[in-house]
Order: C-alpha cells, then structure tokens, then sequence
C-alpha cells in the first residue's frame, strides 16, 4: 500500500484522523534474561490512556523518553531541546530525560503501523518503572506504507499506543528540503507535539473537552484556527484507511505530511511562530486533566 503527500496539515496520528489502538498484549513479558521480568502491561494500553499520568505527577513524577532511530536520521538537538519545553510546559513534570537509542536499518520499502509495533518489541527496552513512566518514539527511515509521493500523500507521524509514537523522519526531511520558509527542526518539532498532543488525550482522547471543541468531521482533532491539534492537519479518512493495512493495531491519528507544510508555511509568511502551539481550549483540558 502507499500513502500520499497532501499540502494541507497534520498526522494518520501518523497526522491524520486519531483513534485509540491496542494490541492486546497483557501481562509480564519475560526478557532474555529467564531471572528477570519486564512488566510492559502499563505500556500496551490505548492511546490517550496515561493522558493524567504524563500530564501529574500523582503516580509518576519523572518522565524517560526513549528515542529510537535508524542509523543516519537521528533527530536535530534544538528539535529535542523544543519537544522537551513543550513537555515541561504542560506537565508538572520537572525530571524529564531523553536516551537515544541507534538502530540498524529495518531494510524495509514501507512500514506499516504493525510492523513498527514488531519492532517497538524487539528493540523497546524501557518501560514504566516505579515513578518513572517511560515513552518510546521511533524515528524510521521507511515512509509508511500507503503513502503515494506521486499524488502528494504522505504520512509523518502517527501514535499507535500510550506511551508509543512512530516519527517518519526520512518523510519529513525530504518536505522540509523543498521548503525555503521552513526548517527540519521546524518540521520534527510540530510533528512531535502534535502526536504528543494525542499521549496527552486530546481531543477527548483520554482527556474530556471542558467544552466543545472536537472537529465533528475528524475525531480526536481541534476545530479552533491555528491549534496545534487543528483537524485539518490529519489525513481524515485516509487515516482509517492507513489503520486497516494490518487489523492487530491502529492509530487515533495520522498526521499529514503535505497538511503540515501548508500550515508552516502559511504561518512563516505572515511572520509568526511557525510551530503552532495549543489553543487555550487544548490548554484547559490539559489542565482539567492534571496538567500545568
């Protein structure tokens, strides 16, 4: 299958339309080491289902992202340095820490979202540990499948579970090299918060609207003009469609590529921040939720 380059806005969350995902995984999971055992239960649940425990610190209090990419697509330092500003500044959280982990190249055409679920198992080794609640994003150098370059329609991030999120960052660096208004770091950042948005249960993803503001036509995105979390930055049914390839597990969200280069250009011509951030309903959901 392929996906397609849409010059519009955001994630399928890869950004596209948003839908809860799980693969049915329950229970401890025994690691190599027979002695040892790795609970991953708390991180095998639907997207949106720790929205309160990232966003307090009543049962975590530190947050470990653990980013995994393929050789040669690690993300920008200054993209990282934002992502992790935009968690402190909607979290209580202060101990915030990011590890990098390199992988070799899968040497795969096209993922689909189950395949990058096979290898979130086989290489994911941080998981939720006392107060310490951990998320895994992995930068991969395969566009995902269902894309179609030709017509313009191509996925950059999608989230998949609570703590899981896959960045499509050979994708995004091609759309940002044909840009002269915005950067790579431009592009990583806006992709990042976006599908963090949705870990973080918006819209009405785990988080409950104090008020009404789901974009009707595509579920679990804003309404209000120039949200971060604006449902025009989704792929909408292509979304669905994207989800589909493999039934075992499915994304709330699929963020358009060429959706999210509309909304950052636009937003460099008119001379303001090119990275969009949450509108103040996002905000008071977040804090009606146990945010900053």
């Amino acid at each position: 299958m392929k996906k397609f380059f849409v010059f519009p806005l955001f994630a399928v969350v890869f950004l596209t339309a948003c839908s809860s995902s799980e693969d049915g995984g329950t229970g401890p999971i025994e690691d190599d080491d027979p002695i040892e055992q790795v609970d991953r239960s708390q991180n095998l649940l639907a997207t949106g289902a720790s929205a309160n425990d990232l966003l307090s610190n009543t049962n975590f209090d530190r947050i470990l992202v653990q980013a995994a990419y393929v050789e040669g697509f690690r993300p920008a330092q200054q993209t990282m340095t934002n992502f992790i500003a935009f968690l402190r500044q909607h979290t209580f959280k202060q101990n915030i820490d990011v590890t990098f982990l390199e992988l070799p190249s899968p040497d795969e055409e096209t993922l689909t979202l189950q395949e990058i679920a096979d290898l979130e198992t086989e290489n994911r080794t941080e998981y939720n540990d006392g107060t310490t609640l951990a998320v895994y994003i992995y930068f991969a150098d395969a566009p995902s499948d269902g894309d179609e370059e030709d017509e313009g329609l191509v996925t950059v991030g999608a989230v998949y579970r609570n703590t899981s999120m896959v960045i499509f960052e050979r994708t995004i660096r091609t759309l940002a090299a044909r840009s002269s208004q915005v950067s790579l770091t431009d592009v990583e950042t806006a992709t990042l918060n976006h599908e963090f948005g949705h870990l973080f249960g918006l819209v009405n993803l785990g988080t409950v609207a104090v008020n009404d503001h789901e974009d009707p036509e595509a579920e679990n995105h804003c309404v209000i003009d120039g949200c971060l979390m604006r449902a025009q930055l989704e792929f909408g049914g292509m979304a669905r469609v994207f989800a589909m390839g493999r039934a075992e597990i499915h994304s709330p969200c699929t963020l358009s590529g060429q959706n999210l280069m509309n909304m950052l250009e636009s937003r460099a011509s008119f001379g303001v921040a090119v990275v969009p951030v949450l509108d103040d309903e996002c905000v008071l959901d977040l804090q009606n939720n146990g945010g900053r």
